[in-house]
């Protein structure tokens, strides 16, 4: 008995390892060849700026805008088996035309660097440039169009990525946790359940914050073999970077000041990725404690972007300390690339009465803002959801060593990140939003019934439901590779 018991076992191992062989599912132990480079991606003339809804036409630099990638080569035997390219932009989204213009000049120019394990991520920066034609009604002449930047975008971004490819070099990683406050849950919850992006909350009626804030600063670093420090660091912080997002001026918003204070000394040439992780219902705004945060701001001489800055900046410089006597040149790595089929939010009978109810109202003022036209895929979402039932997403999963980096083109709230995480077999878990395309706004179910911008369907292709799709199949990836 003890005999086919011991057999049944083996045999159980057996099959696993083989179903396991056959997927390709588990990262293996691989040598890494990393390679960084960084470009600006400022234009040269005047340009529309992406994030409002409100027409606004640059009016100089502020500071310049960029784009930093890191190339990976898992090899073993001395051939490469798998790869990553990983490139944060300082951009309000990764448009689907952009990434498609991208990935089309790599496979042209740069075959070897397979184009959709090319990974692009916005910092949501609200003053860089516009890359969707027709969403604001532009002058013709004296402003660089939509499609113009997008083509300027995809040569520098091809550059930037065959830079990084061919400064391949033996490296490796290494990887910590720090903690800073950066990002603030900006929706205010009032006496009757309803709730509001950036609401009051010096009124008597105010009864709280919706929704969870995540301080930690996951990082990981990139190293060329026998330096003594990084090539690139890639910080994932749970903020959009929209301090400035007002302004009419090209700006990097905080990753800028972090960039510049942390790049002196020692670190002067390493460069620094920006990614926002889940945080849909996050800002950097201040809700409460306005005044004496103010007041602490002119005590110390900074700007909040700034200050923001100096509170990761010294997490960077402490945590770097810490793990740079633990880097992996050699780690298990997997990529994985999946379209995702996630259920749309249907749009009601009632809600599409009232998108042109607002409509009408729009054009009896006169108003030809981009209200109307995002008021109109209301609209026309409700005329053809029947014939397109599910949004099909791309997400990503990679293993390096010990941490699993996860993606999604979503504005996600901050609850399916917090989701993956707990749920994922890594030691630490990146979630990377606003990647490889632009998909609007994720709430969560108690979002929904609060109401307002970033909840409501207007700001909503995909809803709590396709959210839990979405959180489940990406868990479901990054664990495949434990």
């Amino acid at each position: 008995m003890r005999c086919f018991t011991r057999l049944s076992v083996l045999w159980g191992i057996a099959a696993a390892l083989a179903c396991v062989a056959a997927s390709g599912a588990l990262a293996a132990e691989t040598e890494l060849l990393i390679g960084a480079a960084t470009t600006s991606i400022t234009p040269d003339q005047p340009i529309a700026l992406d994030g409002q809804f409100n027409t606004r036409i640059s009016r100089g630099v502020d500071n310049p805008i960029t784009a930093t990638a890191v190339a990976i080569e898992a090899r073993q035997a001395g051939r490469g088996v798998d790869q990553a390219v990983l490139v944060s932009c300082d951009l309000v989204a990764i448009r689907p035309v952009l990434l498609s213009a991208v990935r089309q000049r790599l496979a042209d120019k740069l075959p070897e660097v397979d184009a959709r394990k090319v990974i692009l991520t916005a910092t949501h920066t609200h003053t860089s440039g516009v890359t969707e034609e027709g969403k604001y009604e532009l002058p013709k002449e004296g402003v660089m169009q939509p499609s113009q930047y997008v083509a300027f975008l995809a040569g520098r971004l091809e550059e930037l990525i065959g830079n990084a490819w061919r400064a391949r070099r033996p490296g490796g990683v290494s990887w910590g946790l720090g903690h800073a406050v950066v990002g603030y849950n900006r929706r205010a919850v009032y006496a009757n359940g309803t709730a509001a992006m950036y609401g009051k909350t010096d009124q008597p009626n105010f009864r709280g914050i919706e929704g969870y804030e995540d301080h930690g600063l996951e990082m990981l670093f990139f190293w060329s073999t026998g330096e003594q420090k990084p090539l690139a660091v890639a910080v994932n912080v749970a903020c959009p970077s929209q301090e400035v997002e007002g302004g009419s001026k090209i700006n990097a918003d905080f990753w800028h000041d972090v960039r510049q204070q942390f790049q002196t000394g020692d670190y002067k040439d390493v460069l620094v990725l920006g990614w926002p992780a889940a945080a849909g219902d996050q800002s950097p705004h201040r809700m409460y404690r306005k005044a004496a945060e103010q007041r602490m701001l002119k005590l110390r001489g900074l700007s909040y972007t700034q200050e923001v800055a100096r509170r990761i900046v010294g997490e960077i410089n402490e945590v770097c300390g810490l793990v740079r006597n633990d880097v992996r040149t050699s780690a298990a790595f997997a990529h994985k690339v999946e379209d995702v089929a996630l259920p749309v939010r249907k749009v009601t009978e009632k809600e599409a009465a009232a998108a042109q109810a607002e409509i009408d109202a729009l054009a009896k003022k006169g108003d030809a803002s981009r209200r109307q036209l995002w008021h109109q895929k209301v609209v026309d979402r409700y005329r053809q959801q029947d014939k397109e039932p599910t949004l099909t997403v791309e997400v990503h999963a990679l293993r390096i060593g010990d941490v699993a980096i996860v993606t999604n083109p979503f504005e996600l709230f901050l609850d399916y990140g917090v989701q993956m995480q707990g749920r994922s077999k890594a030691l630490q878990t990146f979630v990377l939003q606003l990647t490889c395309g632009s998909a609007g706004y994720l709430p969560t179910e108690r979002a929904v019934k609060g109401g307002s911008y970033s909840a409501i369907v207007a700001s909503n292709r995909v809803g709590p439901e396709g959210g839990q799709v979405l959180a489940d199949r990406s868990v479901e990836m990054i664990n495949s590779m434990w």
